[in-house]
């Protein structure tokens, strides 16, 4: 239990430390998101591109942002081209997008199917026919006080408190980068779990037991990307008026 909340602490305080660099990069998103008319260099003629804006945030974080497109209206046909747009693209002025201003909100049914889908998946995970031995063992606890654990409330509750958050911190993540897709849902579940994944490790490789390491780490990275996946790929369909 106490290392439990030890770890949400960990969290807690990187949540806290990340801030001006998450606030930084989305400065960068801002700035690359919006679509942009420049002259193709092989036609001579008007397209419409947009810069892959996520990658140039993470990249921006530590240099220069690497810049790509994402879109051309000359793709997919053309979507092999050298890209010697990109000068001309970052000179010029970004288009409005229609109802930018317009705040996201977040789409809670994909949320909680996450959340309920990794809290699934972690009860798998712990079981008796997987790694719950080993776990146990990495944590010195004989079997009788794993069974102890299990059979009490706490510890569930907060494993789907902390799915919960983390779903919810996908998917805020994805309103506040302006939109919802299968793609983004995995790339920010990702990003999320690298940043956190390094967060605790820098402050306590030394006290957290090896197996203990892997253990937790494939799952919760296969816990993010399954949260990622449905929060961002859901169809709208399937959640009818909750917004994208």
């Amino acid at each position: 239990m106490l290392l439990l909340f030890w770890v949400l602490l960990l969290l807690a305080g990187a949540c806290l430390i990340l801030l001006m660099p998450a606030l930084w990069g989305k400065q960068i998103y801002n700035t690359y998101h919006a679509p942009r008319t420049v002259n193709c260099p092989e036609t001579h003629a008007p397209v419409s591109v947009r810069f892959d804006a996520l990658r140039a945030a993470f990249t921006g974080l530590i240099g220069p942002p690497k810049l790509r497109l994402a879109d051309c209206s000359r793709w997919p046909v053309h979507a092999d081209c050298a890209q010697g747009c990109i000068p001309d693209a970052v000179k010029c002025t970004p288009a409005e997008e229609p109802h930018a201003d317009r705040p996201k909100r977040i789409a809670h049914l994909p949320v909680l199917i996450g959340a309920a889908v990794a809290w699934v998946l972690g009860m798998a995970w712990h079981s008796q026919f997987v790694f719950r031995a080993k776990w146990g063992a990495a944590l010195g606890l004989t079997n009788q006080q794993v069974l102890d654990l299990v059979d009490r409330w706490t510890p569930h509750l907060i494993t789907v408190g902390a799915c919960l958050l983390y779903a919810y911190g996908v998917a805020w993540m994805m309103s506040w980068l302006g939109g919802r897709s299968l793609l983004l849902g995995i790339r920010v579940g990702l990003a999320l779990w690298f940043v956190f994944a390094a967060a605790i490790l820098a402050t306590s490789r030394t006290k957290i037991p090896h197996d203990l390491i892997w253990i937790e780490g494939i799952y919760t990275l296969l816990a993010a990307l399954l949260i990622g996946a449905i929060a961002g790929g859901l169809p709208r369909r399937v959640f009818l008026k909750d917004s994208d």
